[in-house]
């Protein structure tokens, strides 16, 4: 009796669902957005768990499980204190590859201390039936930390070797990005226990941190990695305009503030322009700036014409960018969803091969993403 009754109330779930879908055109498909989770408080990051239950970020310092019905936990406790100032708090979460084995989770956040905040990035044992996290440990601080609550980056990839991508923003200090003895505008590369991998680009460099992959980023707030070559691809905000698709490679600097397709917001010029010798060119840019943040590649089998395809949310144009790739080539970009003018901060393929968004609002939620007809 009341298991047929979790039955019917899952079914009213799922009918209240479809019901307050609403419909939306692409190129290729009628699609439905359909929300999953409603009433999040600024939702940041999102991950999937093995049973199809999601792990989703909101700002202010919660972790919480999202059933795949939908039903949202209580916050997760023993997580840790965050600067939740600005663009500051808990941001993404990641599942380790071998969770099944290992139960762990990984989250980036801005820490609090010293003269300010800075990233970090925490692993802990994921504990569902106490909905908790115990056994925490830090494997990564930015140094040094600072005051103001801009730009922490702060994406999370895990390679196919094992290795951990984390993305750090310059934290508003675009005068320190070029100095590479500090945690400044970059991609990082550890081992998920935090230790250095002896072939990242700079160990044993006289000046600079052995824990740097790449240099020269601004804010990367989108990082996933190429389901068929196995390679890290970031996208990072502009200023004004100057918004980048970057293939991070190690060692490489990628140009900022000496580079850019943007402007100051004051309408100065940046830099030397748009190129510089030494410098990367990025893949595909933005200008106007949409504001981009969250990225996914598409590898499942419920779009078909998306096969390959790599998926941007954008805050500022309130969007979600469709890019047609030809190898590392953007060949045409397609805009979803503006009608549903929300923020899209965050965009992943679940493992029922939809795609999930996240929308940035103190009323945030997740939403599924269907098709309805060809």
């Amino acid at each position: 009796m009341i298991r047929a009754g979790i039955i019917m109330l899952l079914g009213l779930w799922a009918s209240a669902c479809a019901a307050s879908a609403d419909s939306y055109s692409s190129e290729h498909y009628e699609l439905r957005l359909v929300p999953v989770a409603e009433g999040l408080d600024t939702p940041w990051g999102l991950a999937f768990l093995p049973d199809g239950a999601m792990l989703v970020t909101e700002r202010d310092g919660p972790i919480r499980v999202v059933g795949a019905d939908g039903v949202i936990g209580e916050p997760l406790a023993g997580t840790p204190e965050v600067y939740d100032s600005g663009q500051g708090g808990m941001l993404d979460v990641a599942v380790d590859p071998n969770f099944a084995e290992t139960g762990l989770i990984y989250f980036s956040y801005s820490e609090p201390g010293g003269d300010g905040a800075g990233t970090a990035v925490a692993r802990a044992n994921l504990d569902r039936a106490g909905n908790r996290v115990e056994d925490l440990e830090v494997i990564f601080r930015q140094a040094p930390k600072s005051s103001g609550g801009r730009h922490f980056g702060s994406r999370l990839a895990f390679a196919p070797d094992g290795s951990l991508f984390i993305t750090l923003g310059d934290r508003g200090q675009r005068d320190r990005v070029q100095d590479f003895s500090i945690n400044r505008g970059q991609v990082i590369r550890l081992w998920p226990d935090g230790s250095i991998p002896e072939d990242n680009p700079f160990v044993g460099v006289e000046g600079h941190r052995p824990e740097v992959w790449s240099h020269g980023h601004r804010n990367p707030q989108g990082a996933a990695i190429h389901p068929e070559t196995g390679a890290l691809w970031i996208h990072e905000h502009g200023a004004r305009g100057g918004d980048e698709i970057n293939k991070p490679e190690a060692g490489l600097n990628y140009g900022w503030p000496v580079i850019s397709y943007g402007r100051h917001y004051s309408g100065d010029r940046i830099g030397a322009g748009t190129e510089k010798e030494g410098l990367e060119q990025p893949l595909y840019y933005w200008d106007p700036s949409i504001a981009p943040s969250g990225m996914a590649f598409y590898n499942g089998d419920r779009y078909e014409a998306w096969q390959g395809d790599l998926f941007v949310g954008a805050l500022k144009y309130r969007l979600l960018a469709r890019l047609e790739l030809d190898g590392e080539r953007v060949v045409k970009e397609e805009r979803l969803l503006e009608r549903f003018d929300e923020r899209i901060r965050d965009v992943r393929q679940g493992p029922d091969g939809f795609l999930y968004i996240v929308t940035d609002s103190g009323d945030g939620g997740v939403y599924r993403l269907e098709v309805v007809g060809p």
